[in-house]
């Protein structure tokens, strides 16, 4: 919810001078203030918001345009029998002897391809793995592709991705996505205080023209995706980069960091008795077939995803890869020598807090429900945007001719009763601290604000508001 100057009405009213002015409460101290924040707030962060709501949306709608793009490689005919995992990888490397096979994972429907992952080929950005199709009942080669991230994105989605999330410019670019997490949250719940202390009759869209008619609608229908907003704004500063890491160190301190499988091999000469193949290599040791076998009867259902072991004294790890509903993120290590499971991690033994990570990662990128979850974030980022369009309308609306409108006057904080100032500047110096592109803006904003007040002083003119001197 952005970019919402009120109308005249939204401001504190002002005391007829024969009556002394009313005793301030916190209801009435509060709405100036939120009123200021949430109009200077969306006029100077709406850009990048409105950046990452257009590329979200074309992220949302890439699910869907990558199976359509890529179908010859993502999908075959159905034939009889599936033929060993250990034949389809031989073939891609036959294909593709270079590099170094870092996963595998085997067809997981009856349609669907096996992907060998390739990582140092030449031409291939370090961070990705060249993936090769092969048809699961004749080992033939369907085609390679660029592959990114644990959702295995092609490069269409791969390109989108980068894209909403640092404008392809590498880390640098990534403080655009986060400054945006940063404040969404701030800017729709602000929306949120603006519309229910307003009166009801000055909610109402039917019978109203201009900026009325705007602002019922900005309001509106900002209420309804306020819940959306705010937890794409949260989700989303999870894997920042700033926020994102004080996160995650809080995690750890709760003893709530996702977990992982132990990829040591057991016994006391794990790794000499492997035969065949070198670390590293899908052929290592039991080989895997026997490998998935295992994996199998630990009941790891598909889809999943073979990782070769790193070097001579680490396992197999076989990983459930599902992101959709139920998700599947079991987990397993093989050692390479006996074929037998030394170590079980199941998703229901994640700690709380990696699970809700886990499920609000996969719900707003789109994975937790589908083609639903997707659709409701497509709709969601058309809501964004048009908040933003309404929200510039307003300012202009409020403006005469062909200007946009006054900015909300300063000293909306001198009518904060001080038991609510003093705890809400404790609270915002708390979570500026933990998200700093929140508070190093914010402090900003008030230093250049005050030192404008004071030019405004010394030159010997004040604003008001509500009836209350302000620099």
């Amino acid at each position: 919810m952005t970019t919402a100057p009120s109308t005249p009405t939204d401001e504190a009213p002002k005391p007829p001078a024969s009556e002394p002015a009313p005793a301030k409460s916190a209801r009435t101290g509060l709405r100036p203030l939120v009123l200021r924040l949430h109009f200077y707030a969306g006029v100077l962060v709406a850009p990048f918001l409105l950046v990452a709501a257009l590329t979200g949306l074309l992220y949302a709608a890439s699910f869907q345009a990558e199976k359509i793009v890529y179908d010859h490689e993502l999908t075959v005919p159905v034939g009889d029998r599936k033929l060993p995992v250990s034949e389809q990888v031989a073939a891609a490397r036959e294909a593709h002897p270079e590099g170094t096979i870092s996963a595998v994972r085997p067809s997981p429907e009856a349609d669907a391809t096996t992907r060998v992952m390739l990582s140092g080929i030449p031409g291939v950005d370090p961070g990705h793995t060249l993936a090769v199709f092969v048809d699961p009942y004749t080992a033939k080669v369907r085609g390679e592709l660029e592959q990114y991230g644990s959702t295995g994105a092609l490069p269409l989605r791969t390109w989108i991705d980068e894209f909403h999330r640092d404008l392809h410019l590498g880390e640098p670019g990534r403080l655009y996505s986060e400054f945006a997490a940063s404040w969404l949250w701030v800017i729709a719940g602000g929306g949120l205080v603006l519309w229910f202390s307003r009166r009801r009759a000055l909610r109402k869209l039917r019978g109203t023209s201009g900026r009325r008619r705007t602002l019922a609608l900005h309001g509106g229908v900002g209420v309804w995706a306020a819940a959306g907003f705010i937890f794409l704004s949260a989700t989303g500063l999870t894997w920042s980069t700033y926020a994102g890491a004080n996160i995650g160190e809080l995690r750890t301190s709760l003893g709530q960091e996702t977990p992982s499988v132990s990829a040591e091999a057991a016994g006391e000469h794990a790794g000499h008795d492997a035969a065949g193949g070198t670390a590293g290599d899908a052929a290592h040791g039991v080989g895997l077939d026997k490998v998935l076998a295992a994996a199998r009867a630990e009941g790891l259902g598909d889809p999943v995803e073979i990782v070769p072991p790193a070097d001579e004294k680490s396992a197999y790890v076989v990983r459930q890869i599902q992101r959709s509903w139920p998700e599947k993120q079991d987990s397993v290590a093989v050692d390479p020598a006996s074929g037998e499971v030394t170590d079980v991690l199941r998703f229901d033994d994640y700690p709380v807090l990696a699970k809700l990570t886990r499920w609000g990662i996969d719900l707003h990128t789109g994975n937790l429900f589908g083609l639903v979850n997707q659709i409701a974030l497509m709709a969601l980022a058309l809501t964004l945007i048009l908040l933003i369009l309404w929200g510039y309308r307003m300012w202009w609306q409020r403006g005469r001719g062909s200007a946009f409108g006054r900015p909300i006057p300063r000293g909306a904080w001198q009518q904060v009763p001080p038991y609510v100032l003093v705890p809400l500047l404790a609270a915002i110096a708390v979570l500026g601290y933990f998200v700093p592109l929140l508070g190093i803006p914010l402090a900003a904003f008030l230093a250049v604000d005050i030192a404008l007040g004071e030019v405004a002083h010394r030159r010997g003119r004040r604003t008001y508001t509500g009836g209350t001197a302000a620099r």
